[in-house]
């Protein structure tokens, strides 16, 4: 009798095969985003037609991305759906808020604005709400 790991049921299998999706879309986008960061500079020198190309690539895949998000949210059972969203809700709260106060801190010059310090703000803001809004309904 072979005692390997338990068969996972279609719910499962669906979650992880939309999740991998979502995975692959978030790793070409990031590609599509350095090729579109890094391409004028040390790839093609500047030149705006290969730079109109890059920047249309990363929307594309961008909406690829998008559409993965929202049919992996779609598969989701409610709890985790109420979670997620809840956890969107405050990201987004706390992106507004914080980003207009770091927009007024770089205006009158108190600080130096980087767009990727905000993406970091989300990122850990998102994580924080999932894993409390887990463990809260556990």
């Amino acid at each position: 009798m072979n005692q390997s790991k338990p068969r996972e049921n279609g719910y499962q299998s669906r979650i992880f095969a939309r999740l991998r999706r979502l995975a692959y879309w978030a790793g070409a986008w990031t590609l599509a985003t350095l090729l579109m960061k890094s391409g004028p500079r040390f790839l093609w020198n500047k030149d705006s037609a290969f730079t109109l190309l890059a920047v249309g690539l990363n929307v594309a895949v961008g909406v690829g991305l998008i559409l993965a998000h929202k049919n992996w949210l779609a598969e989701m059972d409610e709890l985790q759906r109420k979670i997620y969203l809840n956890a969107l809700g405050i990201t987004l709260g706390v992106t507004m808020v914080a980003g207009v106060a770091y927009e007024c801190l770089d205006k009158y010059e108190v600080i130096p604005f980087h767009f990727s310090n905000l993406l970091v703000l989300v990122s850990v803001t998102l994580l924080a709400s999932v894993l409390y809004g887990t463990r809260r309904y556990q």
